[in-house]
């Protein structure tokens, strides 16, 4: 198994209050004061409290093109990873130089080369280390960079994996588009980035705190059918045009239940032996889906519903975020979280584009190991 010695969550300089963001986007999205009006109803009940954002909220109006917004992505993206990076291989106490394998993904901006190619002098990483970058994986991004280093560690037993998501969601709101999905988006969506630092199994432990940290026990992934046209881009000179459906709390009803009892059941666990839940934060009717098809009504969502009140949905470094809280190395303040006990288990999940989900079903060590 390998295991997750650290996760840092970062975040850009500027944050506002979701009805400070609200009164600026109203007018960027659309000048019908009817429409404004459900601007408003529908960014008051997405259940964000704060947003992070890469520009000062009203400098958003002085952008007027896929190329100036894709500048930016690519100028405070590679900041943004970078300051993720370094801080997670320092909470690692590992040094750049020792990192095999690096997973990046972003689904919010596009780059040839890729930030992650950037990344590798000013991080210190060495010139041979194996690098991929994914885009169009969205949501389910931050899962899945945790499953494939897994199983590029499962391979490479004695080697260090890193994963970095950077996501600045507001560079795609659009400009005079009163389509429910950008409404929805415009009122949801925040920027950060976050990394993680992954050891395969034979790797020799560092820190002390290497040893509350979790392993990742197994991964599953699935695609499911029908669904193609839910969750995505539709990219034009513009940029990025969302496409976000109302049906995909349907779709969880539908299918994530059993996906999730046929994994634990493959280890002789169900639903009440998890103890730490950290569950992408789509939105509150993905949050509620999740509760309901899972059965789950004592707060075990809590650490999610509090991700998605302080930064809003962050794509694919929200679940990173989470975990990140879980486990130490998180920008949470106000956590008041316990402490997930030894010999806990743990599942990671989130939904993308496909619609595709992927899980992570973790184990904290027993205190002798």
């Amino acid at each position: 198994m390998s295991r997750i010695v650290a996760v840092k969550s970062v975040f850009p300089e500027f944050v506002s209050t979701q009805s400070s963001i609200t009164a600026e986007f109203a007018e960027l999205v659309t000048q019908d004061n009817g429409e404004q009006n459900v601007l408003r109803r529908i960014h008051g009940s997405s259940g964000v409290r704060t947003r992070h954002t890469v520009l000062p909220i009203k400098a958003y109006r002085t952008l007027d093109s896929f190329e100036a917004t894709n500048d930016l992505f690519i100028r405070h993206g590679v900041d943004l990873a970078e300051r993720a990076a370094v801080e997670a291989l320092a909470l690692a106490e590992i040094e750049p130089r020792e990192v095999d394998f690096f997973f990046f993904t972003s689904v919010t901006g596009v780059a040839a080369p890729s930030l992650d190619a950037l990344l590798v002098e000013k991080i210190g990483l060495r010139a041979d280390v194996k690098r991929v970058p994914s885009f169009g994986l969205g949501c389910v991004a931050g899962a899945a960079a945790l499953a494939r280093a897994h199983d590029y560690l499962i391979g490479h037993p004695c080697e260090v994996a890193v994963v970095v998501a950077v996501e600045l969601c507001s560079l795609t709101v659009q400009r005079d588009d009163a389509s429910m999905a950008n409404i929805v988006a415009s009122g949801l969506f925040g920027d950060g980035a976050a990394a993680a630092v992954l050891t395969g199994s034979e790797r020799q432990q560092g820190g002390a705190t290497w040893r509350y940290t979790p392993e990742i026990v197994a991964t599953a992934s699935r695609i499911y059918p029908d669904t193609g046209d839910m969750i995505g881009w539709r990219i034009g000179s513009t940029g990025f045009r969302i496409v976000l459906s109302a049906g995909l709390p349907g779709v969880i009803d539908g299918h994530f239940a059993a996906d999730v009892t046929t994994m634990l059941g493959a280890h002789q666990l169900a639903t009440g032996d998890i103890a730490a839940w950290i569950a992408h934060p789509g939105g509150p009717k993905i949050l509620e889906a999740f509760e309901r098809c899972l059965t789950l009504n004592n707060g075990e969502l809590a650490r999610s519903w509090s991700s998605l009140a302080r930064v809003g949905n962050l794509s694919s470094v929200s679940v990173l975020d989470i975990l990140a809280d879980t486990i130490g190395g998180g920008t949470d303040p106000g956590s008041d979280f316990e402490p997930v006990p030894p010999g806990a288990f743990g599942l990671l999940f989130s939904l993308g584009p496909g619609v595709s989900s992927e899980l992570v079903l973790l184990r904290w060590p027993e205190e002798s190991e």
